[in-house]
């Protein structure tokens, strides 16, 4: 960020090339696009929402990760392809946001219908922190400032909710333990990463 060095993120944000490039050479053989992905993971992100809100946790977690590993893929097709683009970088990071705030939703669908208002509160807390750590990092680069930083950013959000769905199957209170952390550590992130735009240099 001009410079300054803040906190890292807990997971890493990128699959390794040894890994990522052989997979987006092959699936680049098909003529299948990198936007092509990025739709297709997002659809998968909408069945995941709709298996949450019916109750099928398991389903609803795994369809999740696979959801979220082509979200993976799309980036690396695009370096494979030559076909990184300004539009794609934008369109990959609305549905990303639609993807995360669905399954949420879901979650919230599944708790109203039983009355479990905590329940649906928290998501709704998890949903809004975690639109404000994604408007604090392009709020940034308007600013020509780079923010990657971050304690609970997507990639863990991602992985605690799609854990958590999985566990929610044998316990549901996993999903519960989870909107909680969600709710808290996306509004800190956010405070965080307000901190780090306000810190000042050196």
């Amino acid at each position: 960020m001009n410079g300054r060095r803040g906190p890292r993120t807990i997971l890493p944000h990128a699959v390794s090339p040894r890994l990522a490039e052989p997979v987006a050479r092959a699936v680049a053989r098909t003529g299948i696009t990198p936007n092509a992905i990025t739709l297709l993971g997002f659809i998968v992100n909408l069945l995941a929402a709709w298996l949450a809100a019916d109750g099928r946790w398991l389903a609803a977690g795994l369809v999740m990760l696979v959801g979220s590993g082509l979200d993976l893929l799309d980036g690396a097709l695009a370096r494979a392809t030559g076909r990184t683009s300004r539009f794609g970088a934008i369109f990959d990071a609305i549905l990303d946001r639609y993807s995360e705030a669905a399954v949420l939703f879901g979650l919230v669908v599944f708790y109203e219908a039983r009355g479990d208002l905590l329940q649906v509160w928290l998501a709704f807390v998890a949903l809004a922190g975690s639109v404000m750590v994604s408007l604090m990092r392009a709020r940034a680069e308007t600013l020509g400032m780079s923010l990657r930083e971050g304690l609970f950013t997507r990639a863990e959000r991602v992985v605690l909710t799609a854990l958590a769905l999985i566990a929610g199957a044998w316990w549901p209170i996993a999903v519960t333990g989870a909107l909680w952390l969600l709710a808290v550590l996306t509004s800190l992130t956010a405070l965080q990463r307000l901190y780090l735009i306000w810190k000042p240099k050196g």
